[in-house]
């Protein structure tokens, strides 16, 4: 059963996920044209944008998959990165493009780009659905942004509150419980 939440409104609906996906692939196309990518899609949040995304990318690439941890069931962050599944292709000297659900803090992503350079690639850059600038705590360079929003916690096309609403079509803001 679903932790009961209260959304109080759509922060950005379907259509404009849809038409902002589609630019965003286009834009990533255009920029990687002739080069081939690897996708690394952050679990689990990132999944349906990674999914959607690819679709409008038109160079070659090959799609992978990192888990980390650093919420828990929790709205807040516990500011400590553990992997809890690692990718399995090798990226060596590929340019790597990590898909993320939301930067909020940077410290996921601060910690997942410095692990990334260990294994030389190419390059690495960064593409989100969401940048909520105000909660940064380290600055990392975000390449590509889909919405930048305020403070809140938001659920809903691909993002949870332990481990529910996912499927929500729309980003959705919710009362914190």
């Amino acid at each position: 059963m679903d932790p009961e939440v209260t959304i109080t409104k759509t922060l950005i609906g379907p259509d404009a996920i849809a038409k902002r996906v589609e630019q965003l692939g286009r834009q990533i196309s255009e920029d990687y044209k002739g080069e081939s990518l690897y996708i690394c899609c952050i679990l689990k949040g990132a999944f349906i944008f990674t999914a959607d995304l690819i679709r409008h990318i038109e160079c070659p690439l090959r799609v992978d998959f990192i888990r980390l941890a650093s919420y828990g069931s929790g709205t807040n962050t516990s500011g400590k990165v553990k992997i809890t599944k690692d990718v399995e292709l090798p990226f060596e000297d590929c340019h790597v493009l990590i898909v993320e659900d939301i930067v909020d803090t940077g410290i996921t992503l601060k910690f997942l780009v410095d692990r990334l350079k260990l294994h030389k690639p190419k390059s690495v850059r960064i593409c989100t659905m969401l940048d909520k600038r105000s909660r940064r705590e380290i600055e990392v360079p975000v390449d590509y942004v889909g919405f930048t929003i305020e403070d809140g916690f938001v659920i809903g096309y691909g993002l949870d509150y332990a481990e529910h609403y996912r499927q929500l079509p729309g980003i959705c803001v919710m009362e914190a419980p």
